[in-house]
C-alpha cells in the first residue's frame, strides 16, 4: 500500500513539474513575441520619422548649396561647399525678408488673439450654460467647416475693399480667424464640458460670479486646450497663401508664403531660383517646428480633451 502511494505521488509530482515547465515555456514565448512586437513597432515608427524628416533635410541642404549646384540637373544630395548666398538673396529680395517675416508674425499673432477672444467665451457659454437650442446653434457654427473659404474670397475682397481692410494685417487676420473659428470652437466647447461641475459649484459657493469662474477656475484648468487653439491658429495663419495673395497687392504687405511663390520666377533667365526658394522654405519651417516642440505637451493634452466629450 505504501509503495503504491509513493508511485502515485511521484507521478503527480512529475506531471506538476511538466506542467510548470510547459507554463514556463509558454511564458517565455509570450515574452519573446511581445519583445518582437515592440521592436517591430519601433522600426515602423523610426521609418516613418525618417520619411517625414528627409524632405526637411533636403530643403536645408539645398538652401546652403551654391546657386549653380542648387539648380544642377541631376541634383546632388550633399552640397560640395556651404554657401549662404541663397539666404543673402532672400534677405534682400524686394522689400526685404524682415518685412515679410514681420507681416506673417503680426497676422499670426492677431489671429491667435481674435480666435481666443471669440472661442473661449463662446465655448464657455455653449458648454456650461443652459441656453435653449444651443446644440443646434453649435451645429450651425460647425457647418462653416464644409464651406471652402476659397469660394468666398471674391465677395470678401469686395467687402473689405469698401471697408479699407485690403493690404492690412487686420483684414488678413480676420480671414484667418474665420478659417480657424469652427475647429477652435469645437475644441473649446468640448473642453469646457469635460470639466467637472463640482469645480464651478465650489467657486459659486465662495461667491464667484460667472466671469470670475471663467478666469480663475476654467482658464487655468483648460490651459492645454487654449494652447492647442493658439497653436492651430498660428500654424494656419503662418502657412495660409491664397487669402494673402488675394487680399494683399502691395509689395510691402506680402506675407512669407506669397514671397516664396514670387521668388520662383526671379532669376535672370526667368527660371526658378531653387536655392533661394529652399532658403525661404527652411526659414518658414523653423517657427512652426519650434512652437510645436515647445508646446507639444499642452497640444496633445488639449487635443485629446477637446476631441472627447
Amino acid at each position: 500500500m505504501g509503495i503504491a502511494t509513493m508511485l502515485d505521488r511521484t507521478k503527480a509530482g512529475g506531471a506538476g513539474t511538466g506542467g510548470d515547465a510547459a507554463g514556463g515555456g509558454n511564458g517565455r514565448w509570450e515574452r519573446i513575441k511581445t519583445g518582437r512586437s515592440k521592436y517591430l513597432a519601433a522600426a515602423i515608427c523610426l521609418s516613418l520619422c525618417v520619411i517625414m524628416v528627409m524632405p526637411l533635410v533636403a530643403s536645408v541642404l539645398a538652401s546652403v548649396k551654391p546657386s549653380s549646384e542648387a539648380a544642377a540637373v541631376p541634383p546632388t544630395y550633399l552640397p560640395s561647399a556651404l554657401s549662404p548666398e541663397s539666404y543673402e538673396r532672400l534677405w534682400e529680395f524686394q522689400s526685404g525678408l524682415p518685412t515679410y517675416l514681420a507681416n506673417s508674425l503680426g497676422v499670426a499673432l492677431l489671429t491667435i488673439v481674435m480666435a481666443l477672444a471669440l472661442t473661449v467665451p463662446a465655448g464657455y457659454a455653449l458648454g456650461r450654460f443652459a441656453i435653449p437650442g444651443k446644440e443646434l446653434m453649435f451645429i450651425f457654427l460647425l457647418l462653416a467647416l464644409i464651406i471652402p473659404y476659397q469660394a468666398l474670397l471674391t465677395p470678401i475682397f469686395l467687402m473689405f475693399n469698401d471697408l479699407g481692410l485690403t493690404n492690412t494685417l487686420l483684414g488678413l487676420a480676420i480671414i484667418h480667424t474665420a478659417i480657424q473659428l469652427p475647429f477652435s470652437l469645437y475644441i473649446m466647447r468640448n473642453s469646457f464640458e469635460a470639466v467637472p461641475k463640482e469645480l464651478e459649484e465650489a467657486a459659486a459657493v465662495d461667491g464667484a460670479n460667472s466671469w470670475q469662474v471663467l478666469v480663475k477656475v476654467y482658464l487655468p484648468t483648460l490651459m492645454p486646450a487654449v494652447v492647442t487653439v493658439a497653436l492651430f491658429a498660428f500654424i494656419t495663419s503662418w502657412n495660409e497663401f491664397l487669402g494673402a495673395l488675394v487680399m494683399m497687392n502691395k509689395d510691402s504687405s506680402y506675407t512669407l508664403p506669397v514671397i516664396l511663390v514670387l521668388s520662383r520666377t526671379q532669376t535672370s533667365l526667368g527660371g526658378t531660383d531653387w536655392g533661394m526658394l529652399q532658403a525661404g522654405v527652411t526659414i518658414a519651417i523653423i517657427p512652426c517646428v519650434g512652437v510645436y516642440l515647445l508646446l507639444q505637451k499642452y497640444y496633445v493634452a488639449g487635443l485629446l480633451a477637446g476631441a472627447v466629450k
